[in-house]
């Protein structure tokens, strides 16, 4: 469904992805792993264009979208949930959602305000609630729900994990998890190893911008010396 192919991604003159090659399939949870600064998120915003790649290939169901804006990416179905965010501070909860509404698309699950509600309660809650006034867990509960509200055939969720609490941690593992049950590709940025275990059917370790290993999760935990070696701090 998704598939990067030699892909080379600077800052200026800082060359942060080196000819990365990585492939997500149909319903499948992928976990990307690696350090701060490995290249995760530089990974997100090259699938997504706000990075194009200088070389190699982002294809996506398909057809190459190397070069193509965001925006149209984005209408081809491909979700994005960045770590910062991003919410409209001074929008309520129901406007934000409105805001990332988008036609349905064959083949995608169309959500609607009750499905997203009934996903995250806190949100139906504080459905007039302005953005600002959500703690870090709801508006990250937020941000999803906006991008879900683009009928996307998969998502990428850059850190989901990082600066919630222990509790909404467990509460978004149980929506990555319902994500895939209602047929989502799911592509998560994590450092949190045990909860891109409770989640995740494949993982994948960068370290420096290049793909270091790609695997089940039993074959990792069967090598400690690749945990140990990219993942450990």
């Amino acid at each position: 469904m998704l598939e990067l192919t030699s892909i080379n991604s600077f800052y200026g003159k800082a060359h942060v992805l080196s000819n990365l090659d990585l492939s997500v399939e149909r319903s499948e949870i992928v976990s990307l792993l690696g350090r701060n600064g490995a290249g995760k998120s530089t990974t997100m915003k090259s699938i997504m264009q706000i990075v194009v790649p200088k070389t190699g290939k982002v294809t996506f169901l398909g057809k190459d979208i190397t070069g193509m804006s965001s925006h149209r990416v984005a209408k081809m179905g491909l979700g994005y949930v960045p770590e910062d965010r991003r919410i409209f501070t001074d929008l309520t909860v129901l406007e934000n959602l409105e805001v990332g509404r988008q036609p349905s698309r064959e083949g995608t699950v169309t959500w609607t305000f009750d499905m997203l509600f009934d996903m995250f309660p806190n949100l139906a809650e504080r459905r007039q609630n302005r953005g600002k006034e959500l703690s870090g867990g709801e508006q990250q509960m937020l941000t999803i729900a906006r991008t879900l509200m683009g009928n996307p055939s998969l998502i990428l969720l850059d850190e989901p994990s990082e600066g919630i609490s222990p509790l909404l941690v467990e509460t978004m593992a149980k929506v990555i998890l319902q994500l895939k049950s209602e047929g989502l590709t799911v592509l998560i940025s994590e450092q949190n190893l045990h909860f891109a275990q409770l989640v995740a059917d494949k993982a994948i370790i960068i370290e420096s911008g290049t793909g270091k290993y790609t695997g089940s999760f039993d074959d990792l935990n069967a090598k400690p010396e690749i945990r140990d070696a990219y993942l450990t701090v």
